[in-house]
């Protein structure tokens, strides 16, 4: 194996353990009885089979049925925002605000930390009726407010978990406990890999660092390749995916070519998935070195679409996030997540109102500043590129809050929250395959619980499988003797929502 020249910029050691990483193949080859024409084709042949074997759907027969869309960008405000403050009017509720809650109301029902006597509270904000469908929204919402006819909401959203780590377990994997396959790895399961250069399923993560971890967006038992990417708005957008000082990408090069080809060596011998996903993602993340810093150079945008997301006013990564959402599915990208918690020392979505950030009066308007415009922009955007009649946006948290406030100490400065409630909740949705303008599902006349068509968790994801043409119940992979699927063994597409 003849020696290429080298970058001068390469120390003699790391020449040297070039050199021993290409004896070690070498010998390996040798000593497992493999030709070296057998290493020669393994180096040469691995990237085209790769891309082969990625494409593949691991199912036979899917899609089951023609999808109605091909993208979904999901935005999770993680922390449970207020339905009854932002779009879930109750007159009612302010009618009787600051008096006692019955206790008949509340009765068997769980609560995290509301103790004691149990008050209503109506909402500070001011409510008003937009557009044709007449849908309320809170005045902390004004952009949004004039997207109503495009948004369908769903207003009785259901779930059985009533603490933020279950709950969100539940949001994005269908189960509470930890370390099942998330939503974006079922659809990748299924739909199979389609990417060479960018991920099929990839992650943003603006503000806070995500409380509930990567498993939010991992493979759980489903191969490792499945899972979620995680990509930054600003500084490195992946980690170690720049080459390392004084290596260049054609050493790079040939180190990807000897790991893959130890790999298929041992994977022949071996089959295990692991190794699979890590032929695939030492390569992905090469073929990334060159799309990744495409992807977020914002240069080409113009001003006009920067304006539209509120880049420039707002500087947050929120709304970086979603015009690299955009631009993700734009280029093909099938499934994005972006896990919103808040801002560190400023806002967050759980209104306790135990502090400033966590307050309605304070928290609550702060964070709709910063996703208010945004998340319309994305909506309008991708309606301008002509890309939302077949991608399907999501915009909801893991469950709503409670009717009556929760008196923590922040009521001594002023500060009024409401404690996890996960009787009753609202999402909204935007894009291909569904009603817009349309509002499915009403709560009491004091946001209590769901008095008509109650959404669990399993029905929505149901029906987004079914947009993307899978039938939940076909999806399954066995595991520890079951077969398992993301809906568990509940879920019905929600028909009234489709167009």
């Amino acid at each position: 194996m003849s020696k290429r020249p080298r970058s001068r910029s390469i120390s003699a050691a790391q020449s040297l353990a070039l050199e021993q990483v290409r004896r070690l193949t070498r010998r390996h080859f040798l000593g497992e009885g493999v030709s070296l024409g057998a290493a020669a084709l393994a180096l040469l042949s691995h990237r085209g089979a790769l891309a082969d074997d990625a494409a593949a759907s691991p199912l036979a027969g899917l899609p089951h049925h023609a999808p109605r869309v091909k993208r979904v960008i999901y935005l999770q405000m993680l922390g449970g925002p207020s339905q009854l403050d932002l779009f879930d009017y109750k007159p009612k509720l302010n009618d009787v605000h600051g008096q006692d809650v019955p206790t008949s109301l509340f009765a068997g029902q769980r609560l995290a930390f509301v103790r004691g006597t149990k008050k209503f509270l109506g909402t500070p904000f001011e409510f008003q009726q937009y557009g044709a469908s007449g849908a309320w929204v809170s005045n902390l919402l004004p952009h949004l407010s004039g997207l109503v006819d495009e948004l369908t909401f769903i207003k009785s959203m259901e779930t059985d978990q009533f603490n933020h780590g279950p709950a969100w377990n539940v949001l994005t994997t269908g189960y509470p406990q930890a370390g099942k396959p998330s939503l974006g790895a079922w659809i990748n399961y299924g739909l199979g890999n389609a990417q060479q250069n960018l991920p099929d399923f990839a992650v943003l993560v603006p503000g806070m660092r995500n409380s509930g971890g990567k498993g939010m967006w991992g493979a759980g038992f489903l191969p490792a390749r499945h899972q979620g990417v995680e990509l930054r708005t600003q500084g490195e957008t992946v980690p170690f995916l720049s080459n390392p000082q004084g290596i260049d990408a054609e050493a790079r090069r040939d180190t990807i070519e000897a790991v893959a080809a130890l790999d298929r060596i041992r994977l022949s011998t071996m089959p295990d998935d692991e190794i699979g996903a890590s032929i695939a993602s030492y390569e992905l993340a090469y073929q990334m070195q060159t799309s990744v810093p495409e992807l977020m150079d914002f240069q080409s945008e113009t001003q006009a679409t920067l304006d539209l997301y509120g880049i420039d006013k707002l500087t947050t990564a929120y709304a970086r996030s979603c015009l690299v959402a955009r631009r993700l599915v734009e280029r093909g990208v099938r499934f994005v997540q972006i896990c919103y918690e808040g801002e560190p020392l400023k806002a967050i979505w759980d209104c306790h109102g135990d502090t400033r950030r966590a307050s309605l009066e304070v928290g609550l308007p702060h964070l709709c500043q910063q996703i208010d415009q945004p998340t319309a922009g994305l909506i309008r955007d991708l309606r301008q590129r002509g890309l939302l009649d077949d991608t399907l946006v999501i915009w909801g948290g893991e469950f709503g809050r409670t009717p009556m406030n929760e008196d923590r100490p922040g009521a001594e400065k002023g500060y009024t929250g409401r404690d996890h409630w996960p009787r009753a909740g609202t999402m909204f949705l935007a894009g291909g395959g569904i009603k817009p303008g349309f509002t499915l599902g009403a709560t009491d006349e004091l946001g209590f619980g769901a008095v008509e068509d109650p959404v669990p968790i399993h029905d929505l994801n149901a029906t987004l499988l079914h947009l993307l043409g899978i039938d939940h119940k076909r999806l399954t992979y066995r595991f520890q003797g079951r077969d398992f699927r993301l809906t568990d063994v509940y879920g019905n597409v929600i028909h009234k929502l489709l167009a």
